[in-house]
């Protein structure tokens, strides 16, 4: 078992229900815009669970736009 990390901000900090459920904390819905029902992809990345809003293809349109595209490549990708 991996060691709790220490968390700065206490009113973040949910708890886990018998069910295994958790409440999103109002401000971080409102600042990402979630609302119920939306689907969440959950990942372990470490000693820590993300939590990753999935968006409708239409609303990811144009998040790369200004990405720079001249970085070097490797040889076999074109």
């Amino acid at each position: 078992m991996t060691k709790p990390i220490s968390i700065p901000h206490p009113a973040n900090v949910v708890t886990l229900s018998p069910k295994f459920q958790v409440v999103i904390p109002s401000e971080i819905r409102e600042e990402l815009h979630l609302v119920a029902g939306q689907k969440i992809q959950a990942v372990a990345h470490g000693n820590r669970i993300e939590l990753i809003p999935v968006r409708p293809m239409r609303q990811l349109r144009g998040f790369l736009a200004g990405i720079k595209t001249d970085v070097p490549r490797e040889r076999d990708r074109g």
